[in-house]
């Protein structure tokens, strides 16, 4: 039997049970922490171009303005849920104005098929910044566990491989059990990034959805109130004022 302590020494004695519990801790890892960068990258930019577009978006002179600029694509909706959040609600009220209630989307009233879309929007924006969320909450969860049972796994292969050699000393028995411990410290790298990023990323999902339910009340307060307001006045007047959704994160 090998008395040689160490990493390499460690790998050399795992038997199947023991490599396929690190090839496990080893692919959740790597999920883990691909996910974490590039939701990361991702939560980065779109805030970028969160902000960019509501500073165009309150700075405009009126609606007809904003829905212009979206149209000819001098503001990129790809990837911007305020500026697609906007572009459904604008579209939803030329929608309604040209065909009115004869659509059973449109039931209820102008107001309702707004409140609709709007709705709609968030939910899938709700459901796209959840993406990735369940295999990093995974691997923070179950990571420990896996270790911990390749842990007494190996200090089980071990003991029997003592016992078969018989030497049962003290220092026989340290090494290959502080070996086996390796996996069960493997189990914790893997977990805690990952319970950090999680809450992080819970946090962030909570006032990011937020602040979009803010600029969703702003939105249908200017469409189905302010547009009213605009028209009985004959004026177009400008879209200026501080709101909620302006809020950076």
């Amino acid at each position: 039997m090998q008395t040689g302590l160490g990493f390499s020494n460690f790998l050399a004695q795992l038997d199947g049970v023991g490599i396929s519990v690190l090839v496990l801790l080893l692919g959740l890892s790597v999920a883990s922490w691909y996910l974490i960068l590039t939701k990361s990258l991702s939560n980065f930019l779109a805030g970028r171009r969160a902000d960019a577009f509501l500073k165009r978006f309150w700075s405009a002179s009126s609606l007809q303005e904003v829905n212009s600029t979206l149209k000819e694509g001098k503001a990129d909706s790809n990837d911007n849920a305020f500026a697609q959040l906007a572009q459904l609600a604008m579209d939803a009220a030329v929608d309604s104005e040209k065909h009115g209630l004869q659509k059973l989307a449109a039931a209820g009233g102008a107001s309702e098929f707004i409140t609709r879309v709007l709705r709609n929007g968030l939910d899938q924006e709700a459901t796209r910044v959840e993406n990735g969320l369940t295999v990093i909450a995974s691997a923070g969860s179950a990571a420990p566990y896996i270790g911990l049972f390749g842990t007494v796994w190996g200090i089980y292969h071990a003991l029997v491989q003592i016992g078969l050699s018989g030497q049962g000393t003290l220092d026989k028995v340290a090494g290959p059990v502080g070996e086996a411990l390796i996996m069960t410290a493997l189990g914790l790298a893997v977990a805690i990034p990952a319970v950090l990023a999680y809450n992080t990323f819970v946090r962030r999902n909570r006032i990011w959805l937020a602040r979009l339910d803010a600029f969703a009340h702003d939105l249908f307060v200017l469409i189905a109130v302010g547009a009213k307001t605009n028209s009985s006045a004959g004026d177009e007047r400008p879209l200026r004022v501080v709101a909620p959704s302006e809020r950076r994160l």
